[in-house]
């Protein structure tokens, strides 16, 4: 049964994390209750203990870093290697010899690749902050297939643990460790214990009872090369003759490089630089430069705060949150729905009670708030007085 303080404005759902955590230690012999005692984050809007969507512990001390010596994954450390110096060739040939249809290419891969991870993996699959019907789940595991972070199933539940277990030894990428363990380094290493016994915890039956997202896992090994790496290259020499030499550097592992280094600043620098408005006491981070490049996903603060918006952030400002916009369009006509989102109030409460200050305003309507802000806002379904 979900919390009876939970926020006002939750949807309940068949399965509370508490409720998950037991049917999935009969499975994997874990304590339900130790689980539940080392979270240090919600992951559902049921996972709320306090009416403003909060925990009722500290979880300072909580957060760790255990100091012991990490067992290096050399395939990966020479496999990112190449990339990178692949990437900057790339970046070099992008103003030498590429094509323009090639550069325009590259970045349409960019942002369909990128829209598979912000509105597939993450909002869809990660965080259910809203449904999909089966013609937008076909595109956005393409889209996903397309981004090589892993196939759905599989990002979305590290993705789970990060948000239950955040700053802790199991989280996968623990910001605790540092910038550059947050940003690239958990992949050029052994997971710690803790991220896959805390990962058998985790509720994803959703996951498994979705086709899409089971036929991706399935079949991710004969998918992935083909979506993003054979028809990136082949496509530009097909139909533009474009040289090979430009089409893998610059379609293929320029756009691909950037687009995973635009994820990993979600989890490097949006968890360090920038203001805490909504809960000080946690590492992530409001951090517009992130957000822009990541199509909203750098609000960060907002998002560990309330993880089942669909926004991830307060405000719906596009400009600032393209995936925000892709969702609602896919609204408009019906491929998406239940949206959810926080209301003002729970909003405000949780600002005076965790904020660090910076929060100028309260909601909609308030007094202080800029007048292009409420011009400029965006209201779905408004209907007139």
């Amino acid at each position: 049964m979900p919390n009876k303080d939970m926020p006002p404005n939750a949807v309940s759902a068949p399965q509370a994390i508490s409720e998950s955590l037991i049917n999935a230690s009969s499975e994997t012999s874990q304590n339900p209750k130790a689980l539940h005692e080392a979270a240090t984050g919600v992951l559902f809007e049921y996972d709320a203990e306090t009416i403003d969507g909060g925990l009722v512990k500290d979880i300072e001390k909580l957060k760790k870093a255990e100091k012991r010596k990490l067992k290096l994954v050399w395939r990966n450390i020479i496999a990112f290697g190449y990339l990178h110096v692949a990437a900057l060739y790339g970046a070099y040939l992008m103003f030498t010899s590429a094509k323009w249809q090639t550069l325009v290419f590259a970045f349409a891969l960019y942002v369909v690749s990128g829209l598979g991870i912000t509105a597939g993996a993450h909002r869809l699959w990660a965080h259910r902050s809203y449904k999909a019907k089966w013609p937008l789940r076909v595109l956005l595991v393409i889209f996903n297939t397309i981004a090589f972070q892993d196939a759905a199933y599989h990002w979305a539940r590290d993705h789970r643990v990060h948000h239950k277990y955040s700053e802790t030894d199991a989280d996968p990428h623990n910001a605790t460790r540092g910038f550059f363990f947050s940003h690239i380094g958990w992949l050029l290493c052994k997971k710690h214990p803790e991220v896959k016994a805390k990962g058998k915890g985790v509720d994803l039956s959703d996951l498994r009872a979705d086709p899409v997202v089971m036929f991706q896992k399935k079949y991710y090994m004969i998918l992935m090369p083909l979506l993003c790496f054979v028809l990136p290259t082949m496509v530009p020499m097909h139909y533009w003759n474009e040289s090979f030499m430009n089409s893998w550097f610059v379609a293929t592992m320029f756009r691909w490089c950037f687009i995973l280094n635009v994820t990993w600043l979600v989890n490097s620098a949006a968890h360090k630089f920038g203001g805490k408005p909504y809960d000080k006491n946690i590492s992530p981070a409001e951090n517009k430069s992130v957000a822009i490049f990541a199509f909203g996903e750098g609000w960060h603060n907002y998002h560990h705060v309330f993880p089942w918006d669909y926004k991830t952030a307060e405000f719906g400002k596009y400009s600032m949150n393209f995936t925000t916009a892709f969702i609602d369009f896919f609204a408009k006509i019906g491929w998406a729905y239940d949206l959810k989102t926080v209301s003002a109030d729970i909003i405000k409460q949780r600002v005076r009670r965790t904020g660090d200050g910076s929060h100028h305003t309260w909601g909609w309507g308030d007094k202080d708030q800029p007048k292009e802000e409420i011009e400029n806002a965006v209201i779905i379904n408004k209907k007139d007085d």
